[in-house]
């Protein structure tokens, strides 16, 4: 045996046997950190071939799937609850990532990224990896504690009437938003729609069915986790709210959208931003006396 080998074959068993030291969420989350970081820097290098930082939106919900998948690979047991979480969790992301795929097939970079790329010029390429990717990477670890955290068998309980709760919230988050995506996806595709505001089925009561469909399925997640034992995860949630609610959801999309459909204004009057409720009845009056613009 070579020298390198053997340092190689040495560090390997070095950090195998400190990481059964650990507790198993602890070996999950040093894992699953190393596995993002490496994704998301070859997700950074092809961007930066392809000059289109948007391909990093596709991999958010697949990234998830590596994540619970890698974890049932280092804990793999036959409790249903893990079992259950890891179906949920596969369905949710790779429909995901498969509908943002195919709608940003051939559009180029999106206008978020654009914009960033003509704020930083030159220094965009090595801000990307910070700012959008690697940040993006350690998001989604963070958000993925709960489901770490049920695959590890933390505090493994039998599962209750709070499990059932947690896969009625799931489910009502996942028809919101995949609903809402192919609702207005086949908006979008008609082309007499083009300039107009969408303001039919689900979006009818909320302005953003999909981002509120996201928000109960990390409730629901959470739910899981607590069920297990995991009540600690709950920044999970807490951060997904936030972000949908405040940052990079709905006060990010409606910064300009109004400036880009004039009617928008008349549609955030009448329709909840977030949470389903319905359409406001002043609103809907002056709309049929010819009072408003149509939508």
């Amino acid at each position: 045996m070579d020298g390198v080998t053997f340092i190689v074959t040495a560090s390997r068993a070095i950090t195998f046997s400190g990481l059964k030291l650990l507790s198993p969420f602890v070996q999950s989350l040093l894992v699953s950190l190393g596995t993002l970081f490496v994704l998301m820097v070859l997700l950074w290098v092809a961007s930066v071939i392809r000059r289109d930082a948007s391909i990093v939106d596709p991999f958010w919900g697949s990234g998830f799937v590596v994540v619970t998948w890698l974890c049932w690979w280092f804990h793999s047991h036959s409790e249903a609850r893990p079992a259950v979480l890891a179906i949920l969790t596969t369905v949710w992301g790779l429909r995901l990532s498969i509908f943002l795929t195919w709608r940003n097939w051939n559009h180029g970079e999106d206008r978020r990224y654009q914009a960033m790329r003509h704020c930083h010029g030159a220094r965009f390429t090595c801000v990307s990896l910070f700012t959008v990717f690697l940040l993006q990477g350690i998001i989604l670890w963070f958000v993925s504690f709960p489901i770490q955290a049920v695959i590890t068998a933390f505090n493994p309980r039998p599962m209750s009437w709070l499990d059932g709760l947690a896969i009625v919230v799931w489910v009502i988050g996942f028809c919101f938003e995949s609903i809402g995506d192919w609702q207005l996806a086949r908006f979008k595709a008609n082309p007499e729609n083009g300039g107009k505001v969408m303001n039919q089925g689900l979006w009818k009561y909320t302005r953003h069915p999909n981002y509120f469909g996201d928000f109960c399925v990390w409730w629901g997640v959470y739910l899981l986790a607590l069920s297990a034992g995991g009540w600690w995860t709950l920044g999970s949630p807490l951060l997904m709210s936030i972000l949908l609610m405040k940052v990079s959801g709905v006060t990010l999309l409606e910064s300009t959208i109004t400036e880009r459909r004039p009617d928008y204004a008349v549609y955030r009057k009448q329709t909840n931003a977030f949470f389903p409720g319905w359409p406001s009845i002043q609103a809907s009056l002056r709309q049929q006396d010819g009072s408003d613009t149509s939508l």
